[in-house]
């Protein structure tokens, strides 16, 4: 027999899977994607899939990927500052930190952002230098408007009161007007002055206060008939203090009683303190009535008569010294008073007394020029006469 070498052994048959083995593959994979998407449902919501579907940049050959780039350094050089330009120092260098990206951005995730460094670059104008204080107030000077002055000041005085008995052409309106629109005279509650009325002495002393800046009096007679709430007391003590008024013996000072004329005269010609002339007599002698005259009055009427205090009506060569003032007179007499002291502007009136020129008082004539010389035997007169006709 013919020996033969030995067969290759047969292959096994293959098999188809059966149905047990198909359910179990099918199962694992199952059960695989069920734990694949629940991991994928359960990660953080950083979790960035749009870089996976983006085309991740080029990395350079000695970059490996997913490799954080350091932040670059720039080289800063110094900054030398032009001649003839003004330069302010830099602001504060800002290096902004790297910000959050949003949800679903597109910028890879592991990618760092460079710092920023913000260096300021001096301004392409220079900037208007600052004058000095000199150079300021020269452009001040030259540049300063011309001042305006008003032409005519504001008047703080308030119009006159129109006294309803006080016609335009009555002789002493503009006295009173000018009195009674400072305060100094008023009216009677129906509107009226009642220019003729008298003037006692209490009320004289309260124009006195009125008219005149007189100092509060420290010593206050106590004047019998004065009671101490009369309304004119505090008048009464300030023009005795003031030297305007005296009272009379055994300490009265008759408030009630009328004042004259001659009263008011000498009154303003004590409180002035003005001084006496040298010939009381030979002023007077131009009044006509001058006999009336008290002769403790003489001097102070001459006083008065010089310096423009005196005002009379209608004839101003009548002085009538004893008649009792009235409103409109006194008002007259005190208007120039403060004319006198300088408070008001004089007024032109027909019926200021002034004082009498030299050629209008009588002169006195020496005895030896009254006599008729003799003739001498030559017919000449004696040395340093006169003819007389």
């Amino acid at each position: 027999m013919t020996n033969r070498p030995p067969s290759e052994p047969e292959s096994s048959q293959k098999t188809a899977l059966g149905f047990d083995e198909f359910i179990a593959i099918l199962i694992a994979f199952s059960t695989v994607g069920a734990i694949l998407f629940w991991s994928l449902s359960r990660r953080d919501s950083s979790w960035n899939l749009n870089g996976l579907l983006l085309p991740s940049p080029t990395p350079s050959s000695s970059v490996q990927p997913n490799q954080v780039l350091p932040s670059p350094t720039a080289k800063v050089e110094p900054y030398v500052v032009p001649h003839n330009v003004p330069y302010s120092p830099p602001e504060a260098v800002v290096e902004p930190t790297t910000p959050a990206f949003p949800k679903n951005s597109a910028t890879p995730w592991g990618t760092a952002l460079p710092s920023v460094l913000v260096i300021p670059t001096p301004s392409s104008q220079a900037q208007t230098p600052v004058p000095s204080p000199t150079e300021l107030e020269s452009s001040i000077k030259s540049s300063a408007l011309p001042l305006v002055t008003p032409a005519r000041p504001k008047s703080i005085i308030p119009p006159p009161i129109a006294f309803n008995d006080v016609p335009d052409n009555f002789w002493s309106r503009r006295f009173i007007d000018v009195l009674s629109a400072r305060g100094i005279l008023k009216g009677f509650p129906d509107y009226s002055f009642r220019p003729n009325q008298p003037v006692n002495r209490a009320e004289f002393a309260a124009i006195l206060e009125k008219a005149f800046d007189q100092e509060p009096s420290k010593t206050a007679i106590a004047f019998q008939d004065v009671p101490t709430k009369f309304w004119a007391t505090p008048a009464i003590d300030q023009a005795i203090s003031a030297g305007f008024l005296k009272g009379y013996p055994k300490k009265t000072f008759k408030p009630q009683q009328n004042i004259s004329r001659v009263q008011v005269l000498v009154a303003l010609v004590s409180g002035l303190n003005l001084k006496a002339p040298t010939s009381p007599n030979q002023i007077i002698s131009v009044y006509k009535d001058a006999k009336d005259i008290p002769p403790y009055a003489i001097a102070k009427i001459a006083t008065a008569t010089t310096n423009g205090l005196v005002v009379n009506y209608p004839n101003p060569q009548i002085l009538d010294p004893n008649k009792i003032a009235s409103r409109a007179e006194v008002a007259a007499m005190i208007h120039q008073a403060l004319v006198k002291r300088g408070k008001l502007e004089a007024i032109t009136s027909p019926n200021i007394v002034r004082r009498p020129s030299p050629t209008q008082a009588s002169p006195k004539i020496s005895p030896e020029l009254s006599q008729t010389p003799k003739a001498n035997p030559k017919g000449k007169l004696p040395t340093g006469g006169s003819s007389q006709q």
